[in-house]
């Protein structure tokens, strides 16, 4: 008995040519008996009652229907799908195929010169079918039934898994989930806000609720993880749901987005973590492409600071929109190192040009735009981690500031055409020097462009989840450590927005850019840092102040407990853009101005350990820490 499974395994099943064979040889006798039975039930199952012509007919047309047969199958690819995998459309195939073999009976037979009765072919089509569709998913339905009783046994001591989203994506999900050997999870239940569906199964899977049920559920089912099946949700909807799967405990994975849907993209390896920004409830920002494109493309653009995590998303999306030339300025090699070779891996064809340089040194920014004559200059260089800088002030009054002048200066002086300088929420009414010193470089930036044919802009938006230095990765890195997650104030609130999308729409801001003008973004409702923390503790699967404590060690030198987009003197102008705002430029003295800046360049070259009483001269919104001062 082994040897006989072990050749039909070895020599039937696994070598083509022989199904080929085999699956020929069963179609013919299928053919034989089609012919037969349906005369048979024609005439009311009484053998002797079928007329001697109608048989010897079949017969005599017995080897051109095998042939035209056996060719109709062929062109279908009924002898070469896989049937251990057969699905809707092999089932379609073999419903055509049979329907033309079916249609040809009565012209066979009226060449031949004999009229069948009018019911054959109906009769000859069922039978075809069967027979055909029977041996080739009658191998199909063995591999399963072997295989479930295979998973049966593997299975048992899988992770249970909840899946959410009873549609087109769960249903994908839940069948790679149960016909892989290789996935350790055992889908258990369905949630679905649909009532339609409750009580219902799928792929056998019950669909035992709404959102409301997922604790009880979790429970009941002794669920391990959640799989969010819902790529067509909106950002609204899935918060909802998210915040009722976060405080189950269970991990947490997403399937992305409707594109994948679209796409046919569906499997468990698109499924990722469950991340922070899936909690912040906003739609993504939407961005006019063919807008950026129409001034980016076939433009030469350099970008400063191409290494940080804005300048280097500045390039990925700029290098995205088909530039002449990209250029990236930068003074840290490291960083910049990795988005070379991340760029030149994405886009082979980009022109691509990476200088390793200080935007501090005028000869050199001078000579870099004498040599490659930048189109648009994306300015993302700066020093922005307010606490360093409050220890430092002197060096980012260098960078930010005079790091911004020269390479503004040069700009105007080799004919750039746009000059668009990252700012920040923290340029408003500021309480740190980086602030301050974002501040005045909004005002060169408005001074260089009354002066110059260079149009001069700015753009300013609070934090972006992610970036370096940001709260996100640090806190990532202490529950990572065990605790505890650090948090200056419980009541302290900022607004938040991913890289892409802040990038995206300094890109569009880019384009409405007319010369002088402050953008400013729309960040959304702002996100207290406490709440971050703990979905964030509750995201890597602790319990916050069991597993995982949160201190607060109060706010740092020159920290605010909220941001501001605008100053009081700035008022709003709409843009086509819903996301991007316009502030009413304010009215400064350029005389006084331009003495301020000298004394200041003098003060921090000398390191003076009062240049914030010179910066407070110029900004007159700047408030210094009073410790901060008395200290010094």
């Amino acid at each position: 008995m082994k040897a006989m499974k072990k050749f039909i395994k070895d020599k039937i099943l696994d070598i083509p040519l022989n199904r080929i064979i085999i699956l020929t040889l069963m179609d013919i006798c299928g053919m034989f008996a089609a012919g037969i039975l349906s005369l048979y039930i024609r005439y009311d199952f009484k053998f002797m009652d079928i007329p001697r012509l109608f048989i010897n007919t079949v017969m005599e047309a017995f080897p051109v229907n095998v042939i035209i047969t056996i060719l109709i199958y062929w062109l279908f690819r009924l002898y070469k799908s896989v049937w251990r995998y057969a699905s809707d459309s092999e089932l379609f195939n073999i419903l055509v195929a049979v329907f033309i073999c079916a249609l040809i009976q009565p012209v066979i037979f009226l060449v031949m010169g004999v009229r069948m009765p009018f019911s054959y072919p109906f009769f000859y089509g069922f039978f075809m079918l069967a027979f055909s569709a029977g041996t080739r998913f009658s191998y199909r339905i063995l591999r399963v039934l072997q295989h479930r009783r295979i998973l049966g046994m593997q299975k048992s001591s899988d992770i249970n898994c909840m899946i959410i989203g009873a549609g087109a994506s769960g249903n994908t999900i839940i069948k790679e989930i149960q016909t892989s050997s290789y996935l350790r999870m055992n889908p258990v239940c369905v949630i679905d806000d649909n009532p339609i569906c409750h009580g219902k199964y799928l792929r056998g899977v019950p669909i035992v609720g709404d959102r409301n049920t997922i604790p009880d559920n979790v429970q009941k089912y002794n669920v391990s993880e959640i799989i969010i099946a819902l790529p067509s949700a909106k950002k609204s909807q899935m918060k909802g749901i998210l915040e009722i799967c976060r405080d189950t405990g269970c991990k947490m994975r997403i399937l992305p987005g409707v594109y994948q849907l679209i796409n046919g993209d569906v499997n468990v390896s698109k499924l990722r973590e469950v991340d922070i920004e899936d909690l912040l409830g906003r739609e993504p920002v939407e961005v006019n492409i063919d807008e950026i494109l129409g001034y980016v493309e076939n433009k030469t653009v350099l970008v400063t600071g191409g290494g940080g995590s804005i300048g280097s998303e500045i390039c990925r999306q700029v290098a995205a929109h088909n530039p002449k030339k990209l250029i990236i300025v930068d003074i840290y090699e490291n960083t910049t190192y990795e988005v070379q070779q991340e760029l030149n891996r994405e886009h082979p064809g980009l022109d691509l040009t990476v200088l390793i340089a200080s935007v501090r040194n005028t000869h050199r920014m001078n000579s870099i735009m004498k040599e490659y004559r930048p189109d648009i200059i994306y300015h993302a260089a700066a020093h922005k981690h307010v606490p360093l800088m409050e220890e430092s002030p002197n060096e980012a009054i260098k960078n930010n500031v005079f790091g911004t002048l020269k390479t503004a200066v040069a700009a105007d002086k080799y004919g750039v055409k746009k000059f668009v300088m990252i700012s920040t929420d923290k340029a408003v009414n500021p309480t740190n020097i980086m602030g301050a010193s974002k501040r005045i470089c909004e005002m060169i930036i408005q001074t260089m462009d009354k002066h110059s044919e260079t149009d001069f802009v700015a753009v300013r938006f609070g934090n972006v989840l992610g970036s370096n230095g940001s709260v996100i990765p640090l806190f990532k890195k202490q529950i990572e450590a065990g605790g505890p997650v650090t948090v200056t104030h419980p009541d302290i609130i900022r607004y938040f927005m991913t890289i892409p999308e802040a990038v995206s729409l300094v890109l569009q801001a880019g384009a409405y850019a007319k010369g002088g003008e402050i953008f400013v973004l729309d960040m959304g409702e702002p996100v207290k840092i406490l709440d971050l923390a703990k979905n964030l503790i509750k995201l890597s699967g602790y319990k916050v102040d069991e597993d995982i404590k949160i201190e607060f060690t109060g706010l740092r030198p020159g920290e605010k407990m909220y941001e501001e987009l605008l100053m009081d003197e700035e008022g709003l102008t709409a843009t086509a853009n819903k996301m991007i705002h316009i502030g009413k430029p304010i009215e400064l003295d350029e005389e006084e101005f331009a003495k301020g800046l000298q004394a200041l360049e003098e003060a921090s070259l000398k390191d003076s350990p009062h240049i914030k009483e010179v910066v407070s001269r110029i900004v007159p919104t700047y408030t210094i820490d009073k410790s901060e001062e008395n200290r010094e």
